[in-house]
């Protein structure tokens, strides 16, 4: 029989690597002080990288989380049942400190590393990652209610991934989700119709329909409902003291486009047992908390598929050869790369900064609890839509091979879009930059005086800088406003990517990305940096140590 299945130039498969070998997310680390989480971030980027955990991530994906509303007896019972592979993830991102665990550590940075490991693990499979931050941004909402934050907080907060159903205060470790939006109102959250009916002993009594609720297998849900004093805030647990099942009713599972590993549902809350989280009719202020925080994780989740994708196609062109040498040594596949590996730096950077404030907020810092307000603004809006353009280059590197779900390249490509969505999609990212601006002052102030750090370091993003500061000078009626609202927060992402660049990246990758983002040296596609652009110089630092026992 003759031999047909010899295989020649295709690129091996890209195992044994470290989701942690990147310059730009340990030069973060150590320049705001936390290079104590180094060897933690180092240590969980080495297991993302392995094949045990690649295998994890695969099942986690092509073995969604299935409903089962009642048991053979015809019990209500309204439970999600999900692959081992989800329990393994969930189990590494919880004992790792990915979930609530920096709210009960005091040592400077500690929200900085856990944003860097949240970086380098999801990286691995970025659907559990959801469950994971909301119980991370569950924790400042819930301390408007100090008594319920004593009670729920340290579990919270504990490493241990202790899932099913049972009463939350007799669990080793819990998981917290959040239920806002609903049919009629999505994103005006105002426009909620479910009901909080005082009972007279201190709880609530919530009736309505939800129609998005992420991880609704949580052991507790931050939740908006209205009152008689307007629309607010509630915890409400899926299990009551007593062992009792809480009236919350799965109603379905979400088929989605991506972010399969994880249930999304809609539910029905039926006179479901819930406590009061804050002022009555504040619910929007209260919960607020638990969406910036989220925000940031929805930057830092973008970063990560950026670098996954980017690696994908690092891996990929250097193995794979055409037209007499590997597709990395081609000029117009440098141009590609390297635009690629700008965008990536520029995300990581960016989200690292952000985290550092949270941590510095934390400590009392008012700059930098205002520069986080901005920042988180700008940067949801802008790198988060980015996310979506560089899966799909990063996808066409590999071509056809790119296009085939054993690639990974198209579960990168369906859950890039999620980003930009969850936690408000352009629109409302873009307007919140508006409300920041007119209702914070102190924001801009403090926006301003992290881009002109690096003033006069480059006259491109000088020209940038005055440019914005022009543009707000302008927007004094509130329907022009609302118009330029999106290219007035790309262009103060773009501002602040580039003066964080100009301060502490390599001088290539910095002067690349001003003059193709903010001098206009650029074309619509990525690959079309301008001619000066240092190519080697940037993929010498974007392309990753490769894999012990990696061929070429």
């Amino acid at each position: 029989m003759t031999v047909t299945h010899e295989v020649e130039n295709q690129a091996p498969p890209l195992t044994g690597f470290s989701t942690a070998d990147d310059p730009a997310l340990l030069e973060a680390l150590r320049r705001a002080d936390a290079g104590w989480g180094e060897p933690e971030v180092l240590e969980l980027g080495a297991l993302a990288g392995t094949e045990a955990v690649q295998e994890q991530a695969r099942a986690a994906e092509e073995h969604p989380p299935r409903l089962r509303t009642h048991d053979r007896f015809g019990h209500r019972i309204d439970e999600v049942e999900f692959h081992p592979a989800w329990h393994q993830l969930m189990t590494v991102a919880v004992e790792r400190g990915l979930h609530a665990a920096p709210w009960a550590e005091a040592r400077p940075g500690a929200h900085l590393v856990r944003a860097a490991k949240f970086y380098v693990w999801s990286q691995a499979e970025p659907g559990h990652g959801c469950p994971i931050s909301m119980t991370y941004a569950a924790v400042p909402a819930l301390r408007s209610e100090p008594a319920l934050a004593q009670q729920y907080e340290p579990l919270l907060a504990a490493r241990s991934y202790d899932y099913g159903l049972r009463p939350p205060l007799s669990k080793a470790g819990l998981i917290a989700g959040m239920s806002m939006t609903e049919k009629q109102g999505g994103s005006d959250v105002r426009a909620n119709t479910t009901r909080a009916v005082p009972a007279g002993d201190g709880t609530y009594r919530v009736t309505g329909h939800k129609w998005f609720t992420s991880a609704p297998m949580s052991d507790v849900f931050l939740a908006l409902a209205q009152t008689a004093e307007g629309l607010s805030c509630f915890l409400l647990p899926r299990v009551l003291p007593d062992g009792t099942r809480n009236g919350m009713r799965l109603m379905r599972l979400k088929d989605k486009l991506g972010n399969r590993s994880n249930a999304s549902s809609e539910i029905e809350y039926d006179e479901a047992v819930a406590w009061p989280v804050g002022e009555p009719g504040r619910g929007v202020r209260t919960i607020v908390e638990m969406v910036n925080m989220t925000r940031l994780d929805c930057v830092t989740g973008t970063a990560a598929g950026m670098r996954a994708g980017l690696r994908q196609a690092l891996h990929h062109t250097t193995h794979r050869r055409a037209f007499g040498r590997a597709l990395a040594e081609q000029p117009l596949m440098q141009a590609v790369l390297a635009d690629l590996a700008i965008e990536s730096e520029a995300a990581t950077t960016l989200a690292m900064r952000l985290a550092a404030a949270v941590d510095r907020a934390q400590a009392g810092d008012a700059h930098e609890a205002a520069l986080r307000r901005l920042g988180l603004a700008v940067g949801k809006y802008w790198v988060c839509k980015r996310g979506s353009a560089h899966a799909a280059e990063a996808l066409e590197c590999l071509g056809g091979n790119g296009y085939v779900e054993e690639s990974g390249m198209p579960r990168l490509y369906r859950e890039a879009p999620l980003l930009s969505i969850w936690e408000g999609s352009g629109n409302v990212a873009a307007l919140d930059v508006l409300r920041a601006l007119a209702k914070e002052p102190a924001a801009l102030d403090a926006y301003f005086a992290e881009v002109d750090a690096a003033a006069g370091a480059d006259r491109r993003l000088d020209a940038a800088v005055a440019g914005i500061r022009k543009t707000l000078g302008t927007l004094d009626d509130p329907e022009r406003a609302q118009r330029a609202a999106r290219s007035l927060a790309e262009r103060m992402a773009l501002a602040l990517q580039g003066a964080l660049l100009v301060q502490h990246s390599h001088p290539a990758v910095a002067d690349a990305f001003c003059a193709s983002r903010l001098d206009g040296e650029w074309g619509n596609a990525f690959g079309t940096l301008p001619a000066t652009a240092d190519l080697a110089a940037i993929l010498d630092r974007a392309r990753p140590v490769p894999p012990a026992g990696a061929a070429g």
